[in-house]
């Protein structure tokens, strides 16, 4: 029964447990490797992960936008030109009698220069412009976002990596200490001091944790080769990842995280940027019920002159200049409805940030005390060891004088294995919580 809860325990440890950073030499072998720390791993995300670098195009794409939006306000300029073969005329009475043919010259031209300017559209070319400008902002959020959602993935990576490297060295150190005690028990076998029975019951135990340290090893290979994927690292290169000392963190005051979220929170932002993009969208609509007012000057040279009959074989040039007053009467009854409707949006919008508001912060201040709690775990994880420790030593020097069963021994040695892990796990807790906290707060 011990034995059977020993190993149960090992298996739960291995799949959640949390741990300090090693390297198994096996993996490395005939590789690449390069020792890396999570600060040097977000860098190389940021210059060569493949969904960054779409975002960071989305970002570029957007300043484009802001550049063709602020166009609107340049002159617009038309030219045309054209040549042209011309039949004759025929000139007739209102009757339809008398008919007169009217010659005219074979070749025509014209050539026409028009340049408009605006001055004034009611606030609907500087509110586009506006909206371009947030629309850049958002495509920058969402670059901001993505990045952060990449870092954290590789946090998660990151510890698992250590995780499952101090695994390896619980998990060999069981394996010697479990060699010695297999050692010492055949010795006392052939004295005549113990029994064959425990002999094979600790030789399976050490099967049992060999295999688990090959499914330890496979874990780092296939974490090893997400973070190559991550980072833009060749394939098969094998990463040592170096460890963060957790006395290191800083501690921030109370209300920290908080003043983070609400200036740099995602969902905060967006919803922000949001509530602007409605209110500039109203004001477009609202542009529509002001005048346009634009300056105008043209240059139009045309042949023959076909006006006059006989027709003038020449060039006739006229040019004039002013300004343009345009007004559409119909938006005056059109766009109400259309400007309740945007009123609404610009409510609904707020009524949106508010709630994604109270949402993330209630989410940093459950990550905060989650994060002070990891600490309290921790100290509760360090005297487990002790005691477990203790426990062991004493079981053990028991079982050697006959006055403890394999039994013991085995539940003493499950219980120390429980105990180390996790007190690394908690170690790793902590620091998973920690950079939780910045991915919450928008500042990872």
């Amino acid at each position: 029964m011990g034995k059977t809860r020993f190993l149960i325990t090992l298996c739960s440890a291995m799949l959640c447990g949390y741990g300090v950073c090693a390297q198994d030499a096996a993996s490395v072998q005939g590789s690449k490797v390069v020792k890396l720390d999570i600060q040097q791993m977000f860098s190389l995300a940021d210059e060569h992960n493949s969904s960054i670098k779409a975002y960071g195009t989305a970002v570029m794409e957007a300043r484009e936008g802001i550049k063709a939006a602020r166009s609107a306000w340049l002159p617009d300029i038309d030219i045309s030109l054209s040549a042209s073969y011309n039949g004759d005329g025929t000139v007739w009475d209102r009757d339809f009698k008398n008919i007169m043919s009217a010659e005219i010259p074979d070749f025509g031209n014209s050539f026409a220069v028009e340049v408009a300017q605006v001055l004034y559209t009611g606030g609907a070319i500087k509110s586009g412009v506006e909206m371009s400008t947030l629309a850049e902002k958002m495509a920058q959020l969402d670059y901001r976002h993505n990045r952060e959602e990449v870092r954290f993935l590789i946090v998660g990576n990151y510890i698992e990596l250590c995780k499952t490297g101090n695994q390896l060295q619980v998990l060999e150190s069981h394996i010697a200490q479990t060699g010695q005690v297999l050692e010492q028990m055949k010795v006392r076998v052939a004295q005549g001091a113990a029994l064959q029975n425990d002999v094979t019951r600790m030789e399976l135990l050490l099967q049992n944790l060999e295999y688990n340290k090959v499914k330890l090893i496979n874990a780092r290979r296939i974490i090893n080769a997400q973070l190559n994927t991550a980072l833009g690292l060749e394939e098969g290169t094998v990463i040592e990842v170096s460890p963060v000392d957790i006395s290191s963190l800083q501690e921030q005051e109370s209300g920290y995280w908080r003043s983070c979220a609400l200036n740099s929170a995602y969902g905060i932002q967006m919803a922000r940027a949001a509530t602007q993009m409605s209110g500039h969208k109203l004001k477009i609509t609202k542009s529509g019920r002001l005048p346009k007012v634009a300056l105008y000057a043209t240059n139009s040279l045309n042949g023959p002159v076909t006006f006059e009959i006989p027709v003038l074989d020449k060039n006739f040039n006229y040019w004039g200049f002013g300004i343009g007053l345009k007004y559409n009467l119909g938006n005056l009854y059109k766009s109400g409805n259309k400007i309740r409707q945007d009123k609404l949006a610009v409510t609904r919008a707020a009524q949106q940030e508010q709630v994604a508001m109270e949402g993330i912060l209630l989410g940093v201040e459950a990550a905060e005390i989650s994060y002070r709690e990891a600490y309290q775990l921790l100290q509760t994880r360090l005297k487990s060891v002790e005691l477990a420790t203790t426990n062991y030593d004493l079981v053990s020097y028991r079982y050697q004088n006959g006055l403890a069963l394999i039994t013991d021994l085995l539940d003493a040695s499950s219980q120390k294995l429980d105990a180390q892990l996790q007190e690394v796990n908690a170690r790793m807790n902590i620091l998973y919580n920690y950079y939780k906290l910045h991915y919450i707060s928008g500042i990872l």
